[in-house]
């Protein structure tokens, strides 16, 4: 028996990252995973990852910055599936960086507003829209499980303004106010902030108390366990997973 047997799992920025991991990782453990992606391409490939761990995956292209997008994926997860159990928003990135708009001597003063928006839209607005368009059916169900990813950045702060900004807003107004909403209906949300992970090799220059960087399956471990039973006691929760760089006593 695998740990997520009979559970069904809607997980964005499937297409890559963490996102991906977590989607293969659900699957192998007997999830039925709804893996959406902006690029259909990329999340056909962790469907096929997760098939060649013998678990069940349908990719789906959505952009989460579209409300209807979301609706139909969660539309077409319950026609194929009839149930929705699991919801990680791993959607998201620092928009300067994702967008080019990073040039050397630049900052947040110097970004486009389109940066500003599209990272309000992708890293904040898109996991509130997640919840929404399936929290009604896991209320009704009387379970279910959000998880939002955070960042290091949301608990210290930095000079990605707008990025902390909206990292902050998913760890705490967000996953406690879901938790507080979703608690009396059986329906749990929780966050997990990671600190430097190495998804990308500059991570690996960020310093920590531990020395190092996380491995992206020490992340991902941590998410799993927070949607599994293991975890049926834990709502409202942000989890650090950075190595005790948040501390504060680290070189910068």
């Amino acid at each position: 028996m695998g740990t997520f047997d009979g559970k069904v799992a809607l997980v964005t920025g499937a297409g890559s990252g963490m996102g991906r991991l977590t989607s293969v990782c659900l699957a192998e453990q007997g999830a039925r995973v709804v893996a959406l992606d902006i690029d259909l391409d990329s999340a056909a490939e962790t469907v096929r990852q997760a098939a060649a761990r013998g678990g069940t995956a349908t990719a789906m292209r959505c952009d989460v910055r579209r409300y209807d997008d979301i609706c139909a994926a969660r539309d077409a997860a319950l026609k194929m599936y009839g149930q929705i159990d699991i919801c990680v928003s791993f959607a998201g990135g620092c928009p300067a960086r994702v967008l080019g708009d990073n040039a050397p001597g630049t900052s947040f003063k110097d970004w486009k507003i389109e940066t500003l928006d599209w990272g309000v839209e992708v890293n904040f607005r898109a996991p509130l829209y997640m919840a929404h368009a399936v929290i009604g059916h896991m209320m009704q169900r009387r379970t279910g499980v959000l998880i939002q990813i955070g960042s290091i950045d949301g608990q210290t702060g930095s000079g990605a303004v707008d990025y902390s900004a909206e990292k902050s807003g998913l760890m705490f107004g967000l996953t406690k106010s879901l938790a507080l909403y979703g608690a009396p209906y059986g329906v749990r949300a929780n966050c997990v902030s990671p600190g430097p992970v190495l998804t990308r090799p500059a991570m690996a220059n960020m310093h920590t108390l531990l020395g190092r960087a996380a491995e992206p399956q020490e992340v991902v471990d941590l998410v799993l366990y927070l949607c599994s039973d293991k975890a049926a006691f834990i709502t409202g929760a942000n989890y650090m997973i950075d190595g005790g760089r948040s501390c504060g006593a680290v070189e910068k």
